[in-house]
């Protein structure tokens, strides 16, 4: 895919959110996406044709991350008030509230059978909840880190997590075994390749730095945007072949993934960009920023 075929045109804007937008999700099939923010409320959105389907409210205060099982039927978030919530997609109504973190809850993620729900907190810790349990005490704690904990991602074994401690650990749930690799700078974002080979992790020296995931290589940095005091996502195209991350002025770059040259950037939001996914399967995306909306890119 060249520099032309990157969705770096503007498709709708989704707005509804009052105050900044601090995260953004597609779904598993990228035909609805979730937006979360300042707000205390989480929004449910058909993006390709700009309708708001759905609010949801429980939220005591804003709104960090959400995600949603592979089936669209529950979602899970959480955010300023320490708590995880396990919501009801169709009704709307919570059917947890899962407490124990000591602080803010930064990210949120369902495994593959959407049984577990894996939470990173400022209180330096994991902490695994059983969604099909009713007990509201979580069925793991991981608080080897010595910071906070920012962004997690999980494999069909692993959990893995990125900290501004400046490590990215990753946690091999069958043998109960923990591998590092320290960046020596806060992590404040990692997401996946699409082959699971390697991770993203965005630094808070704004560089983005990609590992294999097997020998902890450090692979390739991307520069040019500006990331030092917010947290910001990352990502990869659906394609594996460009690296996506967001700017605290309100650009958006693609860099070559092999040779780290950046082949696009713009002006996205005319201010931070918090949240990038990218579509599963189309040359489409979705950001979110502080200016408190929702934009769609396509090609």
């Amino acid at each position: 895919m060249s520099g032309d075929d990157l969705p770096t045109k503007e498709a709708n804007v989704l707005k509804g959110h009052e105050g900044a937008v601090l995260t953004a999700r597609f779904n598993k099939d990228g035909n609805y996406c979730l937006s979360g923010g300042k707000d205390r409320t989480i929004r449910l959105w058909n993006p390709h044709r700009g309708i708001h389907i759905k609010t949801y409210k429980s939220h005591g205060r804003e709104v960090r991350d959400v995600h949603v099982t592979p089936d669209n039927s529950k979602i899970c978030s959480c955010g300023g008030d320490r708590q995880v919530f396990y919501w009801d997609v169709s009704t709307g109504r919570v059917i947890r509230k899962f407490r124990g973190h000591d602080s803010e809850v930064n990210a949120v993620k369902f495994n593959e059978y959407a049984s577990v729900v894996v939470s990173a907190g400022y209180d330096r810790s994991l902490r695994a909840w059983d969604c099909r349990s009713h007990s509201t005490e979580p069925i793991q704690i991981i608080d080897t880190f010595l910071d906070s904990v920012m962004s997690v991602c999980l494999t069909k074994t692993e959990i893995i997590a990125g900290s501004v401690d400046g490590t990215v650990r990753t946690f091999d749930i069958r043998m109960g075994r923990e591998l590092s690799d320290d960046l020596g700078q806060p992590v404040n974002c990692i997401s996946l390749s699409n082959d699971g080979n390697c991770v993203l992790a965005s630094c808070l020296d704004s560089t983005l730095r990609l590992l294999d995931r097997t020998t902890g290589e450090l692979l390739q940095e991307y520069k040019g945007h500006t990331c030092k005091s917010f947290k910001m996502d990352c990502c990869l195209t659906n394609s594996d072949a460009h690296v996506v991350g967001g700017s605290e002025d309100g650009q958006l770059f693609f860099w070559d993934l092999v040779d780290a040259s950046v082949v696009s950037s713009f002006r996205a939001h005319s201010s931070v960009v918090t949240s990038v996914s990218y579509h599963p399967k189309d040359n489409c995306m979705i950001t979110a920023s502080v200016d408190g909306s929702v934009r769609v890119w396509k090609a």
